[in-house]
Parts: C-alpha cells; structure tokens; sequence
C-alpha cells in the first residue's frame, strides 16, 4: 500500500500556516515545510517565519536548519524531506508538506531525478561570470532562446537556476523543462491529497501589502543589517530572498527606504502570480477557494472529506492530543 502524503501548498500570505496547523491536529500529523526560506536561521522576519509558539504543539520539519551562509535547493529538499518522512510514518503520522514552493513539492511528490546530468564546473563557472560581467537579464535572454518554457518558469533574478538550465542544455542538448515535465509524468508513490489554497486576487494582493507592512514594522531593516555584519553577501542564496534583496539595496544606497518597501510589494504580487501560475500547471490538485466557505472549520471539513474519499484517515492513536 502507499503510504499517506498532504500537500497544503498556495500563493504566499494566502493562510497556509494557520490551516495546517488545525489540519495536523486532526489527522495527527506533523509538518514539513516546503519553504525555500524558512529552512535558514536568523532570517525570521523576511520569511514571515512561524513562531514556536505558533506551532501549537504541532512538530515542524526544516524551519531554522541551515545557517544562511549555506546553500539550499531542491536536491537537498529532497533528501531531508524523504528522512523525515520515514520519522513520522515511524510515529504512526501523517506528513503534511506545507509551503509555497510548487518546485520543491513536485520533486517529493514524484521522485523527480535531478542527477542525470554531471555538473560542469567549467561550464558554470563561464556562465556565472556571463551573469557577472552583462548582469541577469542577459543570462535570462538566453535561456529564453534554447528553452523558453524553463525561461517562463524561472525568474530572471534567479541566477542559479538559470545557470542550471543553461548547463543542462549545454551538456546534453535538450531542454530542461522537457527533462521535468517527463518526471512530472511519473505515478507519485504516494496516496496523496494535494491541496492549493486561494482566495480573490485583491484580497490576496491586500493582504501581502499588509504583511509587508507588518514586516517593516517588527524590524526587516534591521534583520538584513545584522545578516551583513554577520558577512553574508548578495551573491548568496539565503539573500535572494523576497525582501532581502531590495532592504539590501536600499542598505547600499542604491534606493530609498519607501522605493525598496514598494519593490518588496510588488515582487510579492508577481511572485504569488507566478505560483499560482505553477499550480494550475499541477495534476490532481484538488483547488480549496477561501471565498467559497463561511469559516476555516468549514475548509477543514472540506479537506478531510476530500482525505476519505482518497482513503486517507486519521486513527484514535494519530490524532494529535488537544
């Protein structure tokens, strides 16, 4: 039999966080987070991190894992998600993967290989220097010239990623985003309910201009301060981050306060569009409209119905105690 998989996933700030905490506590689940972000120490602000006392008893996975100096992508995802799986069907548990990054779910979901392909680090280190001297842009407008579906998919600012399609093409001469949607085609080894959360676009658009506000005012400035005192650079993956990035240019000087909280904005906004562009791609997704329910009971009622009918139920002894 497979064992059992939930995916609460959706654009960011649309409430992920909340649901699957109440969600946990009535299958007896624990949650890992598929959060690109939250997985490094020090960066709680930014990352609208979960507070332990938030968790309500609930155990969380790769929240606080990593120091930001080091890397993190969805091969390393992965192998710690797949260790901490086996822990909690160990305990008798349910794993509830929750988080706004479609990618890294997709590549749990169903076993997707990212090895195929050697790294060349000759190649790589060609292509980073490209990024360097002609800036991210350039490097994307290539991408879109060998394969533009991965060029759709993957942000411009993302340069790692972008090196790695490029390197994947260069090695093998086919594109990348064939290479995963192949994978994607592959029977997911578990019985798993895949739930996107969603609401009305304005309402979702309010509240991320709200949590950005909220973010300014417990300390996101002076967070990236100590994260460059501490010596981390641009160039590191942790600092990508949504809202790292534009505080660190205003920190430089490059821009001003006001003009980096609108940026934080709206890349918000286009990234919650984006994901959300990711999910319709998704196959067997069951879509959970906000809008569409008087209250969160009623979504979480709606959750387990759609559980049952996957033959997904929680024992007496799962349930988490209250």
């Amino acid at each position: 039999m497979k064992k059992p998989l939930i995916v609460l996933t959706g654009p960011t700030a649309v409430g992920k966080t909340a649901l699957s905490i109440e969600l946990a506590k009535r299958i007896g689940g624990e949650i890992i987070s598929a959060d690109s972000m939250q997985v490094y120490r020090h960066m709680d602000i930014g990352t609208a991190k979960i507070k332990k006392e938030e968790m309500q008893g609930i155990k969380h996975y790769l929240i606080d894992e990593l120091e930001p100096e080091e890397d993190f992508n969805v091969v390393k995802f992965q192998e710690y998600t797949h260790k901490y799986m086996e822990e909690i069907y160990s305990k008798g548990k349910i794993p509830i993967l929750t988080g706004g990054t479609g990618f890294y779910i997709q590549a749990v979901l169903y076993g997707i290989d990212f090895k195929e392909a050697e790294e060349d680090n000759a190649c790589r280190d060609s292509l980073l220097a490209l990024a360097k001297e002609q800036g991210a842009q350039y490097l994307h407008d290539r991408l879109k010239e060998v394969d533009p579906a991965a060029a759709e998919a993957i942000h411009p600012n993302n340069v790692k990623r972008v090196i790695r399609a490029l390197e994947y093409h260069a090695q093998t001469g086919e594109r990348i985003s064939a290479h995963n949607e192949e994978q994607r085609q592959k029977e997911s080894p578990y019985n798993f309910c895949y739930f996107v959360l969603n609401t009305d676009r304005k309402i979702l658009y309010d509240r991320i201009n709200q949590r950005v506000d909220v973010m300014m005012k417990e300390g996101l400035t002076e967070e990236v301060n100590k994260l460059l005192e501490r010596g981390l650079t641009s160039g590191m993956v942790s600092m990508q981050g949504l809202g790292y990035k534009e505080i660190l240019e205003y920190l430089k000087g490059d821009t001003t306060l006001e003009q980096a909280v609108e940026a934080i904005k709206q890349e918000t906004r286009h990234f919650a569009k984006r994901q959300i562009t990711w999910f319709k791609r998704e196959k067997e997704v069951i879509w959970i409209l906000k809008d569409d329910y008087k209250n969160e009971e009623e979504i979480l009622d709606a959750l387990l119905k759609s559980m049952k009918e996957k033959g997904i139920t929680a024992s007496e002894r799962q349930r988490a105690k209250p």
